[in-house]
């Protein structure tokens, strides 16, 4: 019965490492307007992709003269929210139809649930990355916000800014976050992120994904408001949940889902493996010794 588990094991891990080789080296075909169907993502699509993402510019200053307008079209430099709190910066922009509301629900719902208030203990600084949004659109979001939020006082903790190119340029820049715009489907392609910072306005920490754990963003918070910085921030989230080309939206790309779960079972059947060769040697010994 031994020897037939073993075996089982071994087929198991075998298919499984074919597969996820397989399946890294041949993605799933993907259909797109204007292409063929099953030829897999388009040139366009592909340089579009590999334009977008976000590098760790831990420790790194922001350029705090960068100037932008507020949600009610007032000029403001960035300094302006720096000084005295931390604060949790999401580059988003408004008219996106699906990702950046995620995030912002996200920073909102961490936010309701912290013993922390915004205005008092952090500022919360929304950028649109889109140079063609103007101050009525912030303006508008940012009250949908407020009034989920309803703490008093915390009118001043949450700031939406637009900006021109230059300027936009300047602060994504600075923190390291790379999206582009895709033609075909008239979106921005970008990854989700926030990223908290020092009341002097360095980098301290990234936070990925949609879903901000309360407890993590106030430990991020607490540290950097010691004018600390914390450590790099695994990127597993971006690698599962990515702008999908062949859509124009954002989901989870099944293949490399698929593939890393892949991974994990491979891992743990060679856990297995190794328990049943080691079981295999000790009764081994322990008949070679009653014999």
């Amino acid at each position: 019965m031994k020897y037939n588990l073993r075996a089982v094991v071994l087929a198991l891990v075998w298919w499984l490492a074919v597969t996820v080789s397989v399946g890294a080296q041949n993605p799933p075909a993907q259909s797109f307007e204007g292409g063929n169907p099953t030829s897999g993502i388009t040139r366009d699509a592909q340089a579009v992709l590999e334009k977008v993402g976000i590098d760790q510019h831990l420790n790194e200053q922001i350029p705090l003269d960068t100037e932008f307008f507020d949600q009610n079209g007032y000029r403001v430099q960035l300094r302006q929210y720096f000084g005295k709190k931390p604060v949790i910066l999401a580059p988003v922009y408004y008219a996106c139809p699906s990702l950046c509301n995620q995030v912002l629900n996200g920073v909102m719902g961490s936010a309701i649930q912290m013993p922390e208030s915004a205005g008092k203990d952090f500022i919360v600084l929304v950028v649109s990355f889109d140079p063609r949004e103007k101050p009525e659109l912030a303006f508008g979001k940012r009250q949908a916000y407020l009034n989920r939020y309803s703490r008093p006082g915390s009118d001043s903790g949450w700031q939406f800014l637009t900006g021109t190119e230059a300027s936009i340029q300047k602060l994504m820049g600075s923190v390291g976050f790379r999206y582009a715009w895709d033609d075909r489907t008239k979106q921005f392609a970008h990854s989700s992120a926030i990223m908290v910072l020092t009341p002097e306005g360095r980098l301290s920490q990234y936070l990925y994904g949609v879903e901000y754990p309360p407890k993590m963003v106030s430990s991020a918070l607490s540290v950097a408001g010691s004018n600390h910085i914390g450590k790099p921030a695994d990127q597993i989230l971006l690698y599962c949940f990515h702008y999908d080309p062949a859509t124009g939206k954002y989901s989870v790309i099944a293949v490399r889902v698929v593939q890393l779960c892949g991974l994990l079972t491979l891992v743990g059947l060679g856990t297995l493996l190794f328990f049943l060769f080691r079981s295999e040697r000790r009764d081994r010994k322990l008949t070679e010794q009653r014999g």
